[in-house]
């Protein structure tokens, strides 16, 4: 990766990381585990970030560790994050995996070169001006 700084990245999980078969676990989509431990590897941090909760939520997530995958945080933006679970809301992350994007979701492998080769804008180092450097 280009920038050394670890990125923060939710991934969903039906349709994303298995096939949408909920409630029930579909099979694993394609490269979607290789692909995540290789992101962990090089640094960057997981959310599982789902509509599941209760049961559904504990199957997913043991589901994911039985394959090799510990997340950071489970539908909260940090471990210790408070909040009602039973509510749907957006967290706080880097970057998004999501088979409801626009154009649906890339290859695991696409995802991958993604991450690794690209440097996200937020992290890219900015020029800063001077107050009245639009005089110039």
């Amino acid at each position: 990766m280009k920038n050394s700084k670890s990125l923060l990245i939710a991934v969903d999980f039906d349709g994303t990381i298995v096939e949408n078969k909920y409630p029930k676990i579909g099979e694993p989509m394609i490269f979607a585990f290789e692909t995540l431990k290789k992101i962990e590897e090089i640094g960057h941090r997981l959310i599982l970030w789902t509509y599941r909760y209760g049961k559904e939520l504990d199957d997913a997530v043991a589901f994911c560790e039985e394959r090799g995958i510990k997340f950071y945080a489970v539908n909260q933006s940090f471990p210790e994050e408070e909040f009602d679970p039973r509510v749907s809301r957006k967290i706080n992350a880097d970057v998004f995996i999501d088979d409801r994007n626009i154009g649906g979701l890339l290859g695991w492998g696409e995802i991958y070169q993604q991450i690794i080769n690209e440097e996200p804008e937020h992290l890219k180092p900015t020029k800063k001006k001077g107050l009245f450097s639009f005089l110039k």
